[in-house]
């Protein structure tokens, strides 16, 4: 039996140039989550919140330390196999849904099956059934400027689930919507969790959302503690 989660994070530090010395974002983040698992990381604006999770989703890379995804370090891994990594492995979901308006809510979603090399009619199809499990399937060939905000962020969820990741990583996902439609959002990210056995780790202002996640972390002056 393979015991090996699916992140590993030891030691891992975060450090830019100030206009007169280092700013040190995250300091020495050691950090193990399973395969399945839902994790919330809350934490004041500044705390390193986002440049955590970037580092998790290689759009950023460790001054120190390192990342450890399904067994592979990341350390050192090619322009290429981390853009290949991205779209097989890692779901992304933003406070801002970065759907593209020239385009259905359907073709929006199959974006990734089409990047991978899918091909058109099997990125369709996939995109079909996650907007199902999104409960969108009745906004197939909307434009998406005819969305509300709440169906927007479920069409990028949909999008971010499309090629069934190991995770999805959620920058502050209810950051811009009501607080009813943020729950309604929080609610399917805890369902699709449980019914695909998909791990989600997501960084939040929101408490509420933090509290239904199954474990709680939090960022303070770039250290992790438990909450």
């Amino acid at each position: 039996m393979n015991s090996e989660p699916l992140y590993l994070l030891s030691g891992v530090g975060k450090e830019y140039d100030g206009p007169t010395e280092r700013l040190r974002v995250l300091d020495k983040i050691d950090l193990r989550i399973e395969a399945g698992e839902s994790v919330a990381i809350i934490g004041a604006s500044g705390s390193g919140k986002t440049t955590l999770l970037h580092i998790m989703g290689t759009l950023d890379a460790p001054t120190h330390g390192e990342v450890r995804f399904a067994g592979q370090s990341l350390r050192g891994l090619s322009i290429q196999k981390r853009s290949v990594l991205r779209n097989r492995d890692i779901g992304f979901v933003f406070q801002f849904h970065h759907l593209l308006a020239e385009f259905s809510t359907l073709e929006n979603v199959a974006m990734p099956g089409l990047i991978g090399g899918l091909g058109r009619e099997a990125s369709l199809r996939l995109a079909r059934e996650a907007l199902e499990q999104v409960g969108l399937e009745h906004r197939l060939e909307h434009r998406v400027t005819t969305l509300s905000g709440g169906e927007r962020q479920r069409a990028a969820i949909a999008r971010a689930i499309l090629l069934k990741p190991k995770v999805v990583l959620a920058d502050e996902p209810t950051g811009n919507l009501d607080e009813k439609t943020g729950q309604a959002v929080g609610d399917l990210l805890v369902s699709l969790n449980r019914n695909l056995g998909m791990t989600f780790v997501i960084v939040t202002h929101n408490v509420e959302l933090a509290s239904v996640m199954g474990r709680r972390l939090e960022l303070r002056s770039g250290e992790l503690y438990a909450h």
